[in-house]
């Protein structure tokens, strides 16, 4: 079974928007892959916080299945943390405003990577890394998302305990999971 979105076409898309300022560069990255995935990505954003790997930020669902999400995450005040490493999962994505640095196992020196960046993190692999002052990314992940979410999950549950977040996360994830699977199940029942 084949993916949906094209890491590619999703850098593309980021870039082509990079110009503008940020409150209008969402809206707009949203606009064009929903013309390039009809049907597909949702474009009234429901921000949500997130705290994962010692890192607090904020996302948006844009599409999500149990094979592939795509978002948008950010801090417009800085954090940092572990990626997570994720065996059965590959994950994309295109920083789009502000700076972030990233360090690998064995890394004596940070990388720094700037607006347009595209950063592909293998399964199995993890990395350190800190937003400086703020930054955004679109981010596509692709493989067994449901392994990630123990990842996801684990600062809300055991260390800010924030309940809200957590059932607002689940919530929001399992609409775009069960949107996804009924679009699915049409496109599957027309083919026939």
């Amino acid at each position: 079974m084949k993916y949906v979105f094209d890491p590619e076409v999703l850098r593309d898309v980021a870039r082509s928007h990079l110009d503008m300022p940020l409150e209008k560069m969402l809206p707009s990255i949203t606009q064009d892959l929903a013309q390039r995935y009809p049907g597909l990505i949702e474009t009234k954003p429901e921000w949500f916080l997130s705290n994962a790997g010692g890192t607090m930020g904020q996302l948006t669902i844009l599409y999500a299945s149990l094979r592939e999400y795509v978002i948008f995450f950010g801090s417009p005040i800085g954090s940092g943390g572990h990626t997570g490493r994720y065996h059965f999962a590959e994950d994309f994505h295109v920083l789009l405003d502000g700076e972030m640095w990233y360090f690998g196992e064995g890394d004596l020196q940070r990388e720094v990577y700037r607006p347009g960046a595209f950063v592909y993190l293998p399964k199995g692999q993890a990395m350190g890394f800190r937003i400086v002052e703020r930054a955004w990314i679109l981010e596509y992940a692709r493989g067994a998302i449901p392994t990630m979410l123990p990842f996801g999950l684990a600062d809300t549950l055991f260390s800010t305990l924030d309940f809200i977040t957590f059932y607002r996360t689940f919530r929001i994830y399992i609409r775009h999971v069960l949107r996804s699977a009924r679009r699915r199940s049409r496109t599957i029942r027309a083919s026939r």
